[in-house]
């Protein structure tokens, strides 16, 4: 017997809206058609982008599941979770000029003017598995020739050996502060890019959530709860242990726009669970990475 699906986030739990919601009022009476439709509007501002924004923006821009490891199956066999409520673990290990803290319930990165800062999870890595994250990230202000930070979620590698300066990364969610489209990819020796991309909402504190899928045979990545592509070719498949990092990322040596990237929660299951849903989807576009080292 299967087990019960866990309970939902909390933006999960916002978005399921009452069948009556649905129904037609205009064969109601005209005091019931009027409460039906206050109520109706209430609901609408109740569930709005505003209260609940990991409801919207999902692929195509149709409404649908919240996130892919419930859609998915993937949670029967959960391994590792993060809420971020309370201090912040001591593997979680800061990078760079800023703060990494948890705040409200949210694991929290917040730039300087200068300089890239991340967050990395010190711990035993995996080389298989699904990982996915609740993301939202802003700039907090403009400043005279200052450029926008990147807003990195990516699968590295443990040990300065196999890091090979990026060229060994999982992008699981890459866009430029400001714009509106989201890379992912997979860098394999020497120089290889295999990437993809994706419009979406993007602009200050939409939530969005990311996830991968990182198999023998082939590596998947979804955007709340859609696979969007999925890599099966050989070549971009590349079997090293590696562990989730969170960064805003700096241009080199540039004056930057502050900035804040926050994470609700982030998931990581094993592989023993098949996916409930197909995970057919485009493959990625083959380019170069040319800061592999």
């Amino acid at each position: 017997m299967r087990a019960p699906r866990p309970s939902l986030s909390r933006a999960g739990r916002r978005s399921c809206r009452p069948r009556w919601a649905f129904r037609s009022v205009s064969r109601m009476h005209p005091l019931r058609s009027a409460l039906a439709a206050a109520l109706a509007g209430l609901l609408a501002i109740t569930l709005s982008t505003s209260v609940s924004p990991a409801a919207a923006d999902h692929y195509d821009g149709a409404p649908g599941p919240v996130h892919a490891g419930n859609t998915f199956g993937w949670y029967q066999h959960g391994v590792f979770r993060q809420e971020f409520i309370g201090p912040k673990p001591a593997f979680w290990k800061k990078k760079g000029r800023g703060v990494v803290r948890t705040q409200n319930g949210m694991l929290t990165l917040m730039s300087t003017q200068r300089g890239s800062v991340s967050a990395t999870l010190d711990l035993k890595g995996h080389t298989y598995g699904r990982w996915e994250i609740r993301m939202r990230a802003r700039t907090m202000s403009k400043v005279k020739g200052g450029k926008p930070f990147k807003v990195v979620t990516e699968l590295v590698p443990g040990g300065t050996r196999d890091q090979h300066c990026g060229g060994r990364d999982i992008g699981i969610e890459n866009f430029t502060l400001g714009t509106n489209t989201v890379k992912s990819y997979v860098h394999t020796l020497p120089n290889n890019s295999y990437r993809g991309f994706l419009g979406r909402h993007l602009r200050n504190d939409r939530w969005h959530t990311y996830g991968v899928e990182v198999a023998e045979d082939h590596v998947s990545w979804f955007v709340d709860g859609h696979v969007i592509n999925t890599e099966r070719r050989a070549e971009a498949l590349d079997p090293v242990t590696r562990q989730l990092k969170f960064e805003l990322r700096a241009k080199g040596g540039q004056k930057m726009d502050p900035a804040r990237m926050q994470m609700d929660w982030m998931r990581y299951w094993t592989m023993r669970a098949p996916n409930e849903k197909s995970i057919k989807a485009p493959q990625l576009e083959l380019s170069t990475f040319n800061g592999a080292c």
